[in-house]
This record gives structure tokens, sequence and C-alpha cells, in this order.
């Protein structure tokens, strides 16, 4: 697998902490986004791209990330989902692995 190919497919727990992060809190700023999310501006900033494509989030003229209608319907199936089955969207990795 090139490095673009595997660039192009998102980490599903990092979408689903984003998804989650704008319900939780409505608009935000792509910087304060990161940080609540625990994520690398420029990892964000790359994630955002994605999901603007897909019609999940859209960014306004202020630079407010938002949640659009079809960005709910992917935090009622995949976040829900996730936090059902596997109990948390943070991945914790043991130290000796």
């Amino acid at each position: 697998m090139s490095l673009k190919e595997r660039d192009s497919k998102p980490d599903l727990y990092v979408a689903a902490r984003i998804l989650k992060t704008l319900k939780e809190n409505n608009a935000m700023k792509r910087t304060a986004l990161a940080t609540s999310c625990d994520l690398a501006y420029n990892r964000l900033v790359k994630y955002l791209e994605w999901m603007s494509e897909k019609g999940f989030v859209e960014i306004d003229e202020e630079g407010f990330v938002h949640l659009t209608s079809r960005g709910e319907e992917a935090y009622d199936r995949l976040v829900k989902w996730i936090l059902e089955y596997i109990g948390r969207l943070k991945i914790l990795i043991p130290m000796n692995a």
C-alpha cells in the first residue's frame, strides 16, 4: 500500500472523535477543535478536508467548523456504534506494544 493510499483511508476513531466533539460543542474554530480532539493541527486539517468532501462538515467564512445534517447522521451511526460496542473513542495502546 502506497503512502497516498494509506493517507486516503481515515482512522474512523479519529473521525468519530471529531464528530463527537462538534456534536457536543456546536461550531468550533480549528485550533480549539484540534486541541479538544487531541490531534495535531495539520492532521486535523487533513481530516476536515476529507470530512468536507464527504459533506460531514462545513467551515464558515469566520473559520468555524460546523457539523452538517450528513455529519449528524454519521455521528448517529458511527459514534454511537463505537461507544456502544467498543466503549470509547480512543484506542489505548499498551506501552510494551
